[in-house]
């Protein structure tokens, strides 16, 4: 019996140690240890304030750049920001979506790179 169990042990000890953890891929939108998030999605205006359209599930976000950082050249693409979440103070009709909801967060954008130069969204 005991020349049955101990390689039993064995094989089961081998197998714990062998299996990999992944990380999961990160979701559409993250939110980093050091408080920023990250989330893709279209640049747009609405107003006079660029937007980013997100379509899963549908959500506008008002952003702000910080630094050297300009919106502008990223008109009408598919991009990733990486930012700080803030309330948007806005409450006028200027930040309504495109879903009909006013967007309750602004997003001040510390990076931002392009994925596609074409948006579907628009």
């Amino acid at each position: 019996m005991k020349s049955i169990l101990l390689p039993a042990v064995l094989l089961a000890t081998c197998f714990a140690f062998g299996q990999e953890n992944k990380p999961a891929p990160a979701p559409e939108n993250s939110k980093p240890s050091n408080g920023n998030v990250t989330l893709k999605g279209c640049v747009d205006r609405s107003n006079g304030d660029f937007v980013l359209i997100k379509q899963n599930p549908a959500m506008t976000y008002e952003l702000q750049a910080s630094g050297k950082i300009r919106l502008g050249s990223y008109m009408g693409q598919r991009v990733e920001v990486t930012g700080r979440e803030s309330p948007t103070l806005s409450t006028s009709s200027d930040s309504m979506n495109r879903v009909g909801s006013a967007s309750p967060v602004t997003i001040t954008v510390t990076s931002i790179k392009t994925i596609d130069k074409e948006c579907t969204v628009r």
